[in-house]
């Protein structure tokens, strides 16, 4: 892929590019967790974005999309949002302006092996690999945090998705062979390393997308607020559900309304569950941690309610056929499923999902097996 965009350049704009690349990310568990001040299991992926990029001595951008076959041109001085993926890029650009670091013009193509509308954070690795080579290329000395908060602004100024960071900061700090315990409050993390041994990490795509996602993810967040808010006026210190044990949870049923209780138990449950799933990680123990997946799953159908009867239907799927673990991945009503799974099983896995599934919903699935790979990174002597 790189030595074909290295010649669509060379000829198009006449000089010698540098390359970068930027991955998808999955995340293991720690599921509605981040809006929450919880922690999250996010890991980088070997799908990415190749970027291709050099100075010009304008103060405008030249970007060609290689998969779309399209060029977009704008100028530094006049940014404004569009409804292509250009607007991650202006966003980008912008990030910058208002740290008062003033990128000039530049030239690049990119092109993406990671699957669109999948939840692997297609457009977060697209902010992140132009956040962090205009960092390069200008040097700026911005550090990863900044970049993957311009990365994230971009997304909320420019393309109006108000994301968490977990996305931004998974593609930046990935580590290879190693999953990121990141902290949603303090914005921090710990590496865990991931032994995978005989096992493999292998995506079932849905490919449904239930129009219920924006407003349930809304309500859901609501519902969370007011739990907190009812709980804060005994106890000030209470700034988020991240400050909650069961305990205390519990004391406030006869106040909070039921459907926020449901909500906020299944959240407290899952900050928990995520850090002791970080630790069986660190024990190697790949049952324990499976078994911890499968509890995410059941309290993301069953108790947030978020997931949808094609997600349900897979992660069953998975059950059957003693996949070690199997959860419903991202915001939920539709995506993909994540499920780690020893290597001599992949395949009957597979047939079965097949053929259930496609009984069942008249959809064909996709499956993606993916290996956890390091963040952003510039590839000298591409």
């Amino acid at each position: 892929m790189i030595n074909t965009l290295k010649k669509i350049f060379e000829e198009r704009f006449k000089k010698v590019p540098r390359t970068f690349q930027a991955p998808g990310r999955i995340n293991l568990i720690g599921e509605h967790t981040d809006y929450n001040d919880g922690f999250v299991l996010p890991a980088a992926i070997d799908k990415s974005v190749k970027l291709l990029i050099a100075l010009n001595t304008t103060d405008s951008c030249n970007v060609i999309a290689q998969d779309e076959a399209t060029e977009v041109s704008f100028s530094v001085n006049d940014l404004k949002p569009s409804n292509d993926w250009s607007t991650y890029v202006k966003g980008v650009v912008y990030g910058f302006q208002q740290l008062n670091c003033k990128p000039q013009g530049f030239d690049a193509i990119f092109s993406s092996d990671i699957p669109i509308g999948a939840g692997l954070s297609s457009s977060a690795a697209l902010s992140c690999s132009f956040a962090f080579a205009i960092n390069e290329l200008f040097n700026f000395g911005l550090d990863k945090l900044q970049l993957a908060k311009i990365a994230q602004q971009a997304e909320h100024n420019f393309a109006g998705v108000k994301c968490g960071i977990m996305d931004q900061y998974a593609s930046l700090f990935g580590k290879k062979d190693s999953v990121i315990l990141l902290d949603c409050r303090s914005l921090t993390h710990q590496y865990f390393p991931i032994a995978l041994k005989d096992h493999t990490l292998l995506l079932a795509d849905s490919k449904v997308k239930h129009s219920l996602a924006s407003t349930a993810y809304n309500k859901r967040r609501a519902s969370c607020e007011e739990a907190v808010h009812i709980i804060q006026q005994d106890n000030p210190q209470v700034k988020s559900l991240r400050h909650v044990d069961k305990a205390l949870l519990k004391s406030y049923q006869q106040k909070i309304p039921a459907e926020s209780y449901q909500r906020s138990s299944f959240i407290v449950g899952e900050i928990e569950r995520t850090q002791q799933a970080a630790a069986l990680l660190q024990e190697n123990n790949l049952k324990a941690f499976g078994a911890c997946m499968y509890e995410t799953h059941e309290g993301l159908s069953k108790v947030y309610e978020v997931s949808c009867a094609e997600l349900d239907v897979l992660v069953d799927i998975a059950k059957q056929h003693v996949v070690t673990g199997a959860r419903m991945m991202g915001g939920g009503f539709g995506g993909c499923t994540i499920n780690l799974i020893a290597n001599d099983k992949v395949e009957k896995f597979k047939e079965a999902v097949m053929e259930i599934y496609q009984n069942t919903f008249k959809v064909t699935p996709a499956f993606y097996q993916v290996a956890i790979e390091d963040g952003v990174h510039e590839i000298v002597n591409a």
